[in-house]
């Protein structure tokens, strides 16, 4: 059966990263993260720090997202590393996420996203929607001109993270999609 694909970012929608530094949401469990573990550090070199990443989760997230009947992907600078990190803490199992390669982190001159392509690429014309908070018009208009496909772009604001209201959001574009069809 072929289910719609949900591409989830990790900071902002998972992680409120923006949200007050010195209070963690209701809900929300603390996770330190040594920084020189992240494959993404090493990779886009940048510098030491001796202070692990604070990331805020909340484990409920986990069967709320699995409930929602999506085919879920990572599309996160943490890559592979959302797996070993975040998965866990979530109740989620290891998943396959987008590798960004060279354009991790390297803006384009036309203002779309940097993870908006390769979004598109890793979907194959499936419908999909992608939760981040870094989304704009631009990368909508991308997506409507690259994917003949649905494809939803649901922004969450990194203040808050994840709400009710969003699995609604969600669960409602997968409902209206209809029943997963058969492949082969």
């Amino acid at each position: 059966m072929s289910r719609p694909l949900l591409f989830l970012d990790v900071d902002g929608p998972l992680n409120p990263y923006a949200a007050q530094a010195e209070r963690r949401p209701a809900g929300y469990t603390t996770l330190r993260v040594p920084r020189e573990d992240l494959a993404a550090v090493a990779r886009l070199g940048l510098p030491a720090s001796r202070q692990p990443l604070r990331v805020w989760l909340n484990p409920e997230h986990g069967s709320d997202l699995l409930r929602l009947g999506y085919e879920m992907c990572w599309a996160t600078t943490w890559m592979g590393d959302a797996n070993r990190w975040i998965a866990p803490v979530l109740g989620l199992p290891e998943l396959p996420f987008v590798d960004f390669g060279d354009a991790l982190l390297r803006e384009r001159p036309d203002g779309v996203h940097w993870k908006t392509a390769a979004v598109v690429d890793y979907a194959e014309g499936r419908p999909f929607a992608w939760v981040d908070d870094e989304q704009s018009e631009l990368d909508q208009a991308y997506v409507t001109a690259h994917h003949h496909a649905p494809g939803l772009l649901h922004h969450v604001n990194p203040r808050i993270g994840l709400r009710e209201d969003d699995f609604r959001t969600l669960d409602d574009f997968a409902r209206s999609l209809g029943p997963p069809r058969a492949t082969g």
